[in-house]
């Protein structure tokens, strides 16, 4: 993943990133996407569902990057097969040159995977529902019965629809008071290293 590109594979990768209507305008790509924003923004493009962009704030400051990034690792890469490592992460915070380009032309390549694996599941399914409906397809045999359960299964799918809108709002709110926790987590961090190197060094 760290591997260095060669220019031919530069050039193809930013051809790439130029397509996607990003936020702000690609100037410098190292200090664009140093803080994770612009890389939820690439997979929201592709995969609208997988990412919330509300819940990606830019920033300059290093622990809201960071938070961004592994937000994103836990939330969105995942579901790619796709990881960034602490180490990558902490050089693309810190605006590092050549650290960003190996993390996009590798989520390139699982975003341009992921449709054909997508699309032959819905193909199947849809040649098989095809094949088990097809001699069932007669609507004029749908009695009052039949009508009935249908209108009580559109009722239970509302119902579920709307507990679903609620757990999603529950888990927005949960998942907010997380990153807050990894915020204060790593401030504590920042304070303890502090104090031990001014322990280690006493005047």
């Amino acid at each position: 993943m760290d591997r260095e590109l060669n220019e031919e594979e530069l050039q193809d990768l930013y051809a790439w990133i130029d397509k996607i209507p990003l936020s702000r305008p690609k100037r410098h790509i190292t200090r664009d996407f140093s803080d994770g924003v612009m890389a939820a923004e690439v997979v929201k493009y592709y995969f609208p569902k997988l990412v919330d962009l509300h819940n990606y704030v830019p920033a300059s400051g290093t622990p809201q990057k960071l938070s961004n990034w592994v937000l994103l690792n836990r939330k969105v890469f995942c579901k790619l097969n796709f990881q960034v490592t602490d180490d990558t992460v902490n050089k693309i915070v810190l605006n590092t040159p050549g650290a960003i380009e190996p993390i996009l032309s590798n989520l390139k390549e699982k975003i341009e995977q992921r449709p054909k694996q997508s699309n032959n599941t819905l193909v199947c399914i849809f040649q098989h529902c095809t094949v088990y409906f097809q001699p069932k397809m007669n609507l004029n045999v749908l009695d009052s019965d039949v009508r009935q359960m249908v209108q009580e299964k559109d009722k239970e799918v509302l119902s579920l629809r709307e507990t679903v809108e609620i757990l999603q709002v529950k888990v927005s709110k949960l998942e907010h008071l997380v990153r807050l926790k990894d915020l204060r987590i790593e401030e504590l961090t920042r304070h303890l290293d502090t104090y031990k190197a001014k322990g280690s060094n006493p005047k």
